[in-house]
Protein backbone atom coordinates (compact mmCIF):
# COMPACT_ATOMS: atom_id res chain seq x y z
CA UNK A 1 0.00 0.00 0.00
CA UNK A 2 2.39 2.46 1.32
CA UNK A 3 4.41 1.41 -2.30
CA UNK A 4 1.12 2.44 -4.57
CA UNK A 5 0.99 5.63 -2.42
CA UNK A 6 4.46 6.48 -3.34
CA UNK A 7 3.37 5.99 -6.99
CA UNK A 8 0.43 7.79 -6.89
CA UNK A 9 1.99 10.83 -5.43
CA UNK A 10 4.98 10.53 -8.29
CA UNK A 11 2.26 10.20 -10.80
CA UNK A 12 -0.19 13.03 -9.37
CA UNK A 13 1.86 15.69 -10.88
CA UNK A 14 2.78 14.04 -14.81
CA UNK A 15 -1.32 14.01 -14.71
CA UNK A 16 -1.91 17.34 -13.57
CA UNK A 17 0.45 18.72 -16.16
CA UNK A 18 -1.18 16.83 -18.93
CA UNK A 19 -4.71 17.88 -18.08
CA UNK A 20 -3.32 21.59 -18.17
CA UNK A 21 -1.67 21.07 -21.71
CA UNK A 22 -5.20 19.18 -22.70
CA UNK A 23 -7.15 22.13 -21.24
CA UNK A 24 -4.80 25.06 -23.12
CA UNK A 25 -4.30 23.00 -26.58
CA UNK A 26 -8.80 22.88 -26.25
CA UNK A 27 -8.89 26.66 -25.51
CA UNK A 28 -6.05 27.08 -28.75
CA UNK A 29 -8.45 25.58 -30.87
CA UNK A 30 -11.20 27.31 -30.12
CA UNK A 31 -9.61 30.47 -30.06
CA UNK A 32 -8.41 29.59 -33.58
CA UNK A 33 -11.79 28.85 -34.53
CA UNK A 34 -13.44 31.64 -33.48
CA UNK A 35 -10.54 33.65 -35.75
CA UNK A 36 -11.42 31.79 -38.71
CA UNK A 37 -15.24 32.89 -38.41
CA UNK A 38 -14.58 36.22 -37.56
CA UNK A 39 -12.29 36.39 -40.73
CA UNK A 40 -14.82 34.77 -42.45
CA UNK A 41 -17.37 37.38 -42.05
CA UNK A 42 -15.25 39.87 -42.39
CA UNK A 43 -14.25 38.53 -45.70
CA UNK A 44 -17.76 37.93 -46.71
CA UNK A 45 -17.92 42.26 -45.93
CA UNK A 46 -15.42 42.87 -47.87
CA UNK A 47 -16.15 41.22 -50.81
CA UNK A 48 -20.06 42.74 -50.69
CA UNK A 49 -18.62 46.53 -50.22
CA UNK A 50 -16.44 45.89 -53.37
CA UNK A 51 -19.21 44.15 -55.55
CA UNK A 52 -21.05 47.98 -54.77
CA UNK A 53 -17.65 49.77 -55.54
CA UNK A 54 -16.93 47.90 -58.86
CA UNK A 55 -20.96 48.92 -59.59
CA UNK A 56 -20.91 52.90 -58.63
CA UNK A 57 -16.75 53.10 -59.94
CA UNK A 58 -18.13 54.29 -63.68
CA UNK A 59 -20.45 56.57 -61.87
CA UNK A 60 -17.86 57.99 -59.77
CA UNK A 61 -15.39 58.46 -62.59
CA UNK A 62 -18.40 60.34 -65.10
CA UNK A 63 -18.75 62.64 -61.46
CA UNK A 64 -14.87 63.26 -61.34
CA UNK A 65 -14.96 64.46 -64.94
CA UNK A 66 -18.14 66.56 -64.33
CA UNK A 67 -16.61 68.37 -61.07
CA UNK A 68 -13.51 69.10 -62.46
CA UNK A 69 -14.76 71.18 -65.30
CA UNK A 70 -17.89 73.60 -63.40
CA UNK A 71 -15.68 73.83 -60.45
CA UNK A 72 -13.36 75.37 -63.25
CA UNK A 73 -15.77 77.55 -64.30
CA UNK A 74 -16.83 78.85 -61.01
CA UNK A 75 -13.21 79.94 -59.66
CA UNK A 76 -12.45 81.53 -63.30
CA UNK A 77 -15.86 83.80 -62.59
CA UNK A 78 -14.48 84.51 -58.72
CA UNK A 79 -11.37 85.61 -60.54
CA UNK A 80 -12.52 89.24 -59.14
CA UNK A 81 -11.76 89.13 -55.32
CA UNK A 82 -14.36 91.72 -54.38
CA UNK A 83 -17.44 90.44 -56.00
CA UNK A 84 -19.83 89.05 -53.47
CA UNK A 85 -22.09 86.18 -54.24
CA UNK A 86 -25.26 84.20 -51.97
CA UNK A 87 -23.77 80.74 -50.89
CA UNK A 88 -25.32 77.40 -50.57
CA UNK A 89 -23.82 74.65 -49.20
CA UNK A 90 -25.33 71.76 -50.46
CA UNK A 91 -25.00 68.34 -48.83
CA UNK A 92 -26.08 65.41 -51.17
CA UNK A 93 -26.55 62.55 -50.30
CA UNK A 94 -26.82 59.12 -51.61
CA UNK A 95 -30.16 59.34 -51.50
CA UNK A 96 -31.65 62.56 -50.67
CA UNK A 97 -30.34 66.51 -50.27
CA UNK A 98 -29.82 69.45 -47.97
CA UNK A 99 -29.27 73.07 -48.63
CA UNK A 100 -28.28 75.70 -46.12
CA UNK A 101 -27.74 78.95 -47.08
CA UNK A 102 -24.68 80.66 -45.56
CA UNK A 103 -25.77 84.04 -46.57
CA UNK A 104 -23.38 86.23 -49.17
CA UNK A 105 -19.64 85.81 -49.32
CA UNK A 106 -16.96 87.43 -50.92
CA UNK A 107 -15.42 85.34 -53.93
CA UNK A 108 -11.95 85.28 -51.28
CA UNK A 109 -13.67 83.35 -49.13
CA UNK A 110 -15.66 80.92 -51.41
CA UNK A 111 -12.49 80.42 -53.23
CA UNK A 112 -10.49 79.35 -50.16
CA UNK A 113 -13.60 77.24 -49.28
CA UNK A 114 -12.97 75.22 -52.45
CA UNK A 115 -9.39 75.30 -51.96
CA UNK A 116 -9.75 73.87 -48.10
CA UNK A 117 -12.77 70.98 -49.61
CA UNK A 118 -11.28 70.03 -53.30
CA UNK A 119 -13.93 67.28 -53.01
CA UNK A 120 -16.39 69.72 -52.89
CA UNK A 121 -18.05 70.67 -56.21
CA UNK A 122 -18.91 74.43 -57.12
CA UNK A 123 -21.86 75.46 -59.61
CA UNK A 124 -23.90 78.14 -59.65
CA UNK A 125 -27.62 78.26 -59.39
CA UNK A 126 -30.59 79.40 -61.99
CA UNK A 127 -30.38 83.02 -59.08
CA UNK A 128 -26.48 83.25 -59.67
CA UNK A 129 -26.18 81.94 -55.98
CA UNK A 130 -23.05 79.62 -56.00
CA UNK A 131 -23.45 76.11 -54.71
CA UNK A 132 -21.14 74.21 -52.92
CA UNK A 133 -21.78 70.84 -52.91
CA UNK A 134 -20.27 67.95 -50.56
CA UNK A 135 -21.23 64.53 -52.03
CA UNK A 136 -21.98 62.38 -48.40
CA UNK A 137 -21.52 58.56 -48.95
CA UNK A 138 -25.34 57.92 -46.92
CA UNK A 139 -28.69 58.62 -46.93
CA UNK A 140 -30.26 61.96 -45.89
CA UNK A 141 -32.55 61.45 -42.50
CA UNK A 142 -35.43 62.08 -44.55
CA UNK A 143 -34.66 59.22 -47.25
CA UNK A 144 -33.59 56.85 -44.59
CA UNK A 145 -37.69 57.43 -43.48
CA UNK A 146 -39.02 56.90 -46.82
CA UNK A 147 -36.97 54.81 -49.17
CA UNK A 148 -37.36 51.70 -50.92
CA UNK A 149 -35.49 50.20 -53.74
CA UNK A 150 -37.66 47.91 -56.77
CA UNK A 151 -38.38 47.35 -59.86
CA UNK A 152 -39.90 48.96 -62.68
CA UNK A 153 -42.28 48.45 -65.64
CA UNK A 154 -39.25 47.73 -67.36
CA UNK A 155 -37.10 46.01 -65.08
CA UNK A 156 -35.01 47.89 -63.95
CA UNK A 157 -33.84 48.40 -60.18
CA UNK A 158 -35.00 51.56 -59.15
CA UNK A 159 -34.62 53.26 -55.45
CA UNK A 160 -38.42 55.07 -54.53
CA UNK A 161 -39.25 57.55 -52.66
CA UNK A 162 -42.12 55.85 -50.75
CA UNK A 163 -43.22 52.52 -52.41
CA UNK A 164 -42.62 51.56 -56.08
CA UNK A 165 -46.62 51.96 -56.88
CA UNK A 166 -46.15 55.79 -56.02
CA UNK A 167 -43.87 55.98 -58.80
CA UNK A 168 -41.57 58.47 -57.28
CA UNK A 169 -38.04 57.88 -58.93
CA UNK A 170 -34.35 58.80 -57.27
CA UNK A 171 -32.39 56.84 -59.01
CA UNK A 172 -32.44 54.08 -61.65
CA UNK A 173 -29.77 51.59 -61.10
CA UNK A 174 -29.45 48.74 -63.83
CA UNK A 175 -31.70 46.39 -65.70
CA UNK A 176 -32.62 43.32 -64.37
CA UNK A 177 -32.44 39.52 -65.99
CA UNK A 178 -35.84 39.19 -64.48
CA UNK A 179 -36.25 35.59 -65.40
CA UNK A 180 -33.04 34.80 -64.10
CA UNK A 181 -34.30 36.78 -61.16
CA UNK A 182 -37.45 34.72 -60.80
CA UNK A 183 -36.15 31.81 -61.49
CA UNK A 184 -33.44 31.44 -58.85
CA UNK A 185 -34.98 33.20 -55.61
CA UNK A 186 -38.08 32.44 -53.72
CA UNK A 187 -41.57 34.17 -54.51
CA UNK A 188 -41.74 35.52 -51.22
CA UNK A 189 -38.38 37.66 -52.12
CA UNK A 190 -40.14 38.59 -55.52
CA UNK A 191 -42.71 39.56 -54.47
CA UNK A 192 -41.24 42.35 -51.98
CA UNK A 193 -39.08 42.99 -54.87
CA UNK A 194 -42.18 44.28 -56.52
CA UNK A 195 -43.58 45.83 -53.59
CA UNK A 196 -40.68 47.70 -52.91
CA UNK A 197 -37.85 46.22 -50.25
CA UNK A 198 -37.71 49.21 -47.21
CA UNK A 199 -34.24 50.57 -46.51
CA UNK A 200 -33.16 52.16 -43.33
CA UNK A 201 -29.48 52.82 -43.25
CA UNK A 202 -26.57 52.79 -45.65
CA UNK A 203 -26.01 48.99 -44.73
CA UNK A 204 -28.95 47.90 -46.21
CA UNK A 205 -28.95 50.24 -49.26
CA UNK A 206 -25.11 48.68 -50.33
CA UNK A 207 -26.52 45.06 -49.35
CA UNK A 208 -29.52 44.85 -51.52
CA UNK A 209 -27.20 46.52 -54.50
CA UNK A 210 -24.82 43.92 -54.43
CA UNK A 211 -27.68 41.15 -54.14
CA UNK A 212 -29.19 42.01 -57.24
CA UNK A 213 -26.00 43.08 -58.96
CA UNK A 214 -25.69 39.68 -59.71
CA UNK A 215 -28.87 39.36 -61.77
CA UNK A 216 -28.06 42.54 -63.94
CA UNK A 217 -27.91 42.87 -67.06
CA UNK A 218 -23.99 43.28 -68.09
CA UNK A 219 -24.64 45.88 -70.52
CA UNK A 220 -26.35 48.17 -67.79
CA UNK A 221 -25.12 47.04 -64.79
CA UNK A 222 -22.05 49.98 -64.43
CA UNK A 223 -24.59 52.09 -65.76
CA UNK A 224 -26.99 54.15 -62.59
CA UNK A 225 -28.50 57.07 -63.58
CA UNK A 226 -29.87 59.63 -60.83
CA UNK A 227 -33.36 61.34 -61.14
CA UNK A 228 -33.69 64.61 -59.66
CA UNK A 229 -37.42 64.34 -58.10
CA UNK A 230 -39.80 67.29 -58.97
Amino acid sequence: MNQLKKLLKRWKRPLWSLATLLLFIGALVIGVRHMDATREKTDASETQMNAVAETFAPLHEANAIHKDALTEQVMKRLSDRNTHYIVVHRMQYICGQTDDILGSRPSSEIVRSLLDHPDWIASFDEHNRVVLEQKIDDLSETCKRNAFIGVDRDGKLTLYEGTPEKEKVIRTFFQLDVESVESALPPQVIKQLKDGIRITDIDEYNSVLSTFSDYAVEDTKKVMKPTTLP
